[in-house]
């Protein structure tokens, strides 16, 4: 890869930062970052942590990573794998009973009781880390928040970070399809089975502390809470509304693999540099050559409907762009639009998170901003900008 011109970068990226942050329909505040294979290139901040105050936005931010931390519960994973623990074909049954008990929702009578059949096939590791094992999200899926609202018994919300919230039915049998669900909170309690200690222990001692990042945790300790972004709602109007009370459990029941962590950008970037230099110090090459290949065969990952508008909107990255899904992140099959290579890596975090890993070009970067509901026209559109905007610099110097 050739050297980014840090100068043009900076201004380059500086721009789309202050354009998102002041523009009609703005977002509060945003923190973005890019890391090449030896350090951050770029780091900015701007805006607020808090709509309708001046307390400014900083480098240092602490947020709610949501689905952004599903690629680190695979590490975890992963490294078991590489141990010969586990084997990615294993029934998750095997470590986690509860599983089996996970029944097919196949519709619902004309009384609207849920229709229930039982899985005809395990349901395996693999199938968790490719979200083909048929599990969703009540605010993506129709049919789950349905199922939830007609359960005999009352059924969490997965931000409850219970077991309990992740216990509900397949949408098709295991393996058929693909589905984006709480996959990967149930393979972070095969990671607790395996190791016998919490999901966060686990990440502390094999990703935390030897990548030194020493700021994400699924528990907010004060140094971070006193840090962190408040988090903000847009209404259908536009509106924006402050919520600094609303965020995760204090005290979680369940370390939540798919969406429980809290950290810096500078902190997650060490590890998107570990996945760029082949997985340096938690990882062997050939696992991250194996997690950032295309795991689906003949499937293909899509979008997302939106059941709950408050939390999300219906979208799809790049539609007609043909992706699939590695262990555990999305692949874009061809070039995208933003200028990033066929092949290359990237996922998202319910309040506007967004990251992508270019192995190509050894070049990696996040962006961060705490507002629902999912795919923000103005968060998500500074996104785009901002991955744009990289690749734009970059190809001025080769």
């Amino acid at each position: 890869m050739k050297t980014l011109s840090s100068e043009l970068l900076k201004e380059t990226l500086d721009s789309v930062l202050s354009n998102t942050v002041n523009r009609i329909g703005a977002v509060p505040g945003v923190v973005a970052m890019v890391t090449d294979r030896k350090g951050i290139i770029y780091e900015g901040a701007a805006g607020v942590r808090q709509y309708g105050t001046d307390i400014s936005m900083t480098t240092d931010s602490i947020f709610a990573l949501f689905s952004t931390t599903k690629a680190i519960t695979g590490a975890t994973v992963m490294q078991l794998v590489e141990e010969g623990s586990i084997s990615l074909d294993d029934p998750v049954k095997n470590y986690v009973p509860e599983i089996a008990e996970i029944p097919v929702l196949n519709g619902f009578d004309s009384e609207g009781n849920p229709k229930l059949t039982k899985q005809k096939t395990d349901i395996t590791i693999r199938m968790l880390l490719l979200h083909t094992a048929g599990f969703s999200y009540d605010f993506f899926s129709h049919e789950e928040k349905r199922y939830r609202e007609h359960s005999m018994k009352e059924v969490p919300n997965v931000l409850s970070s219970s077991f309990e919230s992740i216990k509900t039915p397949l949408l098709f049998q295991p393996g058929e399809s693909w589905n984006y669900g709480t996959n990967i909170d149930w393979a972070g309690k095969v990671v607790e089975a395996v190791r016998g200690k919490r999901l966060g222990s686990v990440m502390k001692e094999r990703i935390f502390e030897p990548l030194g990042m020493n700021d994400t945790s699924f528990v907010l300790q004060p140094s971070m809470d006193e840090r962190r972004v408040s988090m903000h709602f847009r209404s259908e109007d536009g509106t924006i509304l402050a919520k600094p009370d609303f965020k995760l459990p204090d005290n979680p029941q369940m370390d939540m693999g798919g969406h429980g962590l809290y950290g810096t950008v500078k902190d997650y970037m060490k590890f998107i540099r570990m996945i760029l230099n082949d997985g340096e110090g938690v990882l062997k090459p050939d696992t991250v050559k194996m997690m950032s290949s295309n795991g689906l065969d003949q499937l293909k990952s899509g979008g997302w409907d939106a059941a709950d508008p408050s939390l999300a909107n219906k979208g799809e990255f790049f539609p007609g762009l043909s992706k699939s899904w590695g262990y555990t992140f999305q692949i874009n099959d061809e070039a995208a639009p933003t200028g990033r290579p066929a092949g290359q890596l990237m996922w998202a975090g319910l309040p506007n998170c967004y990251y992508w890993i270019d192995l190509e070009n050894g070049i990696g970067g996040y962006w961060a901003s705490q507002i629902f509901p999912y795919h923000d026209a103005s968060s998500y559109l500074g996104y785009l900008e901002f991955e744009s905007a990289v690749y734009n610099v970059l190809s001025r110097n080769k």
